[in-house]
């Protein structure tokens, strides 16, 4: 898996390197496009995201439970993307969208035979988000700029289970609010096409607000605090 991440980057940066040695050869793409005052495009995203945990003070673990793992899930984002230009140096951005998101709780339990049973209990979330980012970029390279990311970012979990009446003890679930605002840091390379503005981006959000929603069982009472943290691998499409 590792290995197959690292040949595809390794792929994008040849890529890069061949598009930029294309259209130096041409001369600049799109040279009146920094100074536009605002302009538009989407984004399609990759992600990764867990828990930043913190456990109860007079927690420890015994009895029955031996331990809990967070486990980062794959996800995805579709965003659209409005940007207004105060220099062709400096932009604020605006970048509404969904984020699938997936968490994984993996708590060890010891039996009263003596046998280790796992559970896992996932925790699923649709957000819609609303971030704000100031860009900061350096002037172009020919048809390359590379720009750094800061901002906050407002998000909505449409898929929350926060009002689940838990019942059955097998369909327990972690409960966490629907709320949640983050900051986000990050950066990434703009490519200056014929016909429109390319761009690789990495960024990391880590969220404040404690979203558990405590609760008197097993899966819950572990836990002082959860807090979200994601990494977001996109291709910007701008024109």
């Amino acid at each position: 898996m590792i290995a197959k991440r690292i040949f595809t980057l390794l792929l994008l940066a040849s890529s890069a390197n061949l598009l930029f040695a294309q259209e130096n050869a041409r001369g600049l793409n799109l040279p009146k496009f920094d100074y536009r005052h605002y302009h538009f495009g989407f984004l399609l995203s990759m992600n990764r995201s867990d828990f930043t945990m913190r456990y109860n003070p007079d927690f420890t673990f015994g009895d029955s439970l031996m331990s809990v793992d967070n486990i980062s899930q794959p996800g995805f984002n579709l965003a659209l993307l409005a940007s207004l230009n105060f220099t062709k140096n400096i932009n604020l951005r605006f970048v509404p969208g969904l984020s699938f998101q997936d968490r994984s709780l993996k708590y060890r339990f010891l039996q009263a035979s003596g046998r280790i049973t796992e559970t896992t209990k996932r925790v699923e979330s649709v957000f819609l988000d609303f971030p704000l980012l100031l860009k900061l970029r350096t002037n172009r390279v020919g048809n390359v700029a590379a720009y750094a990311l800061i901002g906050g970012k407002f998000s909505r979990d449409m898929q929350s289970q926060k009002d689940v009446n838990q019942e059955v003890e097998d369909e327990l679930i972690v409960k966490i609010k629907d709320v949640d605002w983050s900051l986000d840091v990050g950066g990434g390379v703009d490519f200056f096409l014929t016909y429109f503005k390319f761009g690789i981006e990495l960024k990391t959000g880590f969220g404040f607000p404690n979203l558990l929603i405590p609760e008197d069982h097993k899966f819950s009472t572990p836990f002082s605090s959860l807090r979200t943290r994601t990494f977001v691998f996109s291709f910007t499409f701008e024109g």
